[in-house]
């Protein structure tokens, strides 16, 4: 007798996000939730302890678990701040970064850094407005925000609202967006402190596109 075979489903891919907060995480599982049809999976990680080298260990252990690309997601806003109270003399966590930034673009072709100075709230900000406006804080890129999103609040009741949720809310201004971060360019090391989103380099992508 003739044995059938057995035609399994192809196995999902999966993309993992290496990120540094809570936000990083809601707005990913907000993206996940509103695009079914997305061809991957995302998966997003936080290290147990948050700093440049720990966030690198991380990116590290996932490459060898062979995801076919990482992202690595990195708000700058942190990394100043330590960098200004580094004492003279001493490796600070910008000059950290940008070495991890070139073993990464030597080593690890399949890992993506992106940066956002200061912070994710940036993005948000750029769906509305195009600005290189240096921001010294998080906190003054949610006020300017709130001159859009009159009701944001950084909490996960906010973006994760049944059918108004961050994603929801962000995805009708998404091209705009992204043309207003790629209007900024990439991060540079003789220039940390520019105001800047590197999340084109996610959003902008072949896997992508079929949103816009």
């Amino acid at each position: 007798m003739r044995r059938r075979r057995h035609i399994g489903r192809k196995a999902e891919t999966t993309y993992a996000f290496v990120v540094d907060g809570k936000s990083e995480v809601w707005y990913l599982n907000m993206l996940k939730r509103n695009e079914p049809n997305l061809r991957f999976k995302i998966k997003p990680e936080i290290p147990d302890k948050k700093n440049i080298s720990q966030q690198f260990e991380l990116v590290k252990e996932l490459v060898e678990k062979e995801y076919p690309k990482i992202y690595w997601i990195v708000d700058f806003d942190q990394l100043l701040k330590e960098a200004r109270e580094t004492p003279i003399g001493r490796e600070n966590p910008i000059q950290k970064f940008i070495e991890y930034q070139k073993i990464i673009n030597e080593k690890y072709k399949n890992v993506v850094v992106i940066t956002n100075n200061p912070c994710l709230e940036f993005w948000f900000l750029l769906h509305f407005q195009k600005t290189s406006r240096v921001f010294s804080t998080c906190a003054k890129v949610e006020d300017q925000l709130k001159s859009h999103l009159k009701d944001y609040e950084k909490t996960q009741r906010y973006y994760t609202k049944q059918d108004n949720d961050i994603y929801t809310k962000l995805k009708p201004y998404l091209k705009k967006a992204i043309d207003n971060a790629c209007s900024l360019g990439h991060f540079d090391s003789d220039k940390p402190n520019k105001a800047l989103s590197e999340m084109f380099l996610f959003f902008g992508s072949e896997e992508m596109k079929q949103l816009l």
